[in-house]
C-alpha cells in the first residue's frame, strides 16, 4: 500500500483480481456430484432456497456446493454471496474464483447460454438477463449494473406488449473489461476487451477494445491506448 503525496487519495494493492486458485477439496466436488446424482434440479433449488441468507462459513459452503451441483460447469474457488438467486442454473458456465456479490440475480432461461469468466467480480445487487450473455475473464462488474439481454417486439400494437414475442439478443463483454456502478447493458450488445464503461452509463451499441464510454446513450471518450477509439 502507498500513500499519494497530497494526502488526498492512496493506492492499494488489487486483491481479488490477482488470487490465486486453489482446488476446492476433492470431498466438497463429490457431495456436488453426488447431489447431482440423487437430487433434481427442482430439488436442488429447493435445498439452495434454504441457505440463501445464512451468513457463515458453512451456509458459502453449501451455496457453493449446491450451486456446482446444479450448473453445467463450476470452476475452484468460487465465492457465492448472500441472496444469489439463479434461474435454470443448467445452463451456466462458471469460471475459477469467480465472485457473485450479495444479492445478484442471474436470470437464465431453460434453452439458454450464460458463461462467467474466471476471476471475475460481480458487485451487489446486480442484475443479468442471461439468456444469451457471455462475460470475459477479469471482468470487474460493479454493483448494481445490469444486462438486458431481451426485449418484446412490439408488434402488432393492437395487443399488449407483455403479449407479443420475445427476442433475445446475445450480450458479450470482452476479458479485462470493467463495467461502472449502476451501469446498463442493452439487448445485443459487445464491450470489447479491456473496455470502461462509466457509472450508470447505458450502453446502446458496441463499444471497441479499450474504448472509455460514458452517458446516456454511452458515447467512446477516449481509448485507453494510443490511436482512435
Amino acid at each position: 500500500m502507498t500513500d499519494t503525496t497530497d494526502g488526498t487519495k492512496r493506492v492499494v494493492r488489487a486483491v481479488h483480481g490477482v488470487r490465486e486458485v486453489t482446488p476446492d477439496p476433492p470431498e466438497e466436488i463429490e457431495q456436488s456430484e453426488e447431489l447431482r446424482r440423487t437430487r433434481s434440479p427442482e430439488e436442488l433449488l429447493e435445498v439452495y432456497s434454504r441457505v440463501l441468507f445464512r451468513d457463515s462459513h458453512q451456509g458459502a459452503h453449501e451455496r457453493r456446493v449446491l450451486l456446482r451441483a446444479m450448473c453445467r460447469s463450476f470452476g475452484n474457488g468460487v465465492r457465492v454471496g448472500l441472496g444469489v438467486l439463479v434461474l435454470h442454473p443448467g445452463t451456466f458456465e462458471i469460471g475459477d474464483a469467480v465472485f457473485l456479490g450479495n444479492q445478484t440475480y442471474l436470470q437464465g432461461r431453460h434453452d439458454g447460454h450464460c458463461v462467467i469468466g474466471a476471476h471475475t467480480w460481480i458487485g451487489p445487487q446486480s442484475y443479468f438477463d442471461c439468456r444469451d450473455m457471455e462475460l470475459g475473464e477479469h471482468v470487474g462488474w460493479g454493483p448494481g449494473a445490469k444486462v438486458l439481454g431481451s426485449e418484446h417486439t412490439g408488434e402488432p400494437a393492437d395487443v399488449p406488449i407483455i403479449q407479443t414475442d420475445l427476442v433475445i439478443k446475445p450480450v458479450r463483454v470482452g476479458k479485462w473489461a470493467d463495467i461502472g456502478t449502476g451501469a446498463v447493458l442493452l439487448p445485443g450488445v459487445t464491450v470489447g476487451e479491456g473496455a470502461i464503461i462509466g457509472a450508470g452509463a447505458v450502453v446502446t451499441q458496441d463499444v471497441p477494445a479499450y474504448a472509455v464510454a460514458a452517458g446516456v446513450p454511452a458515447r467512446v471518450l477516449r481509448s485507453r491506448r494510443p490511436g482512435p477509439a
